[in-house]
């Protein structure tokens, strides 16, 4: 697999335990930006889901 691929995927990673770390904490925080990482987390695995594909149909035989 393509590193973008693996970094991708890690960076989703990283947004979801942010968005449970934020909705956990609640109040004004939760408020603020549990939307916005969501919004970035769905961003992200579109990404990383899109690159998966490319790599798949460049590189299967």
């Amino acid at each position: 697999m393509s590193t973008i691929v693996i970094s991708l995927i890690f960076l989703t990673l990283l947004v979801l335990i942010a968005g449970l770390v934020v909705m956990a904490k609640g109040g004004e925080t939760n408020k603020k930006y549990s939307n916005k990482l969501m919004i970035a987390r769905v961003a992200v695995q579109f990404l990383a889901i899109i690159c998966l594909l490319a790599f798949y149909f460049i590189y299967a035989e």
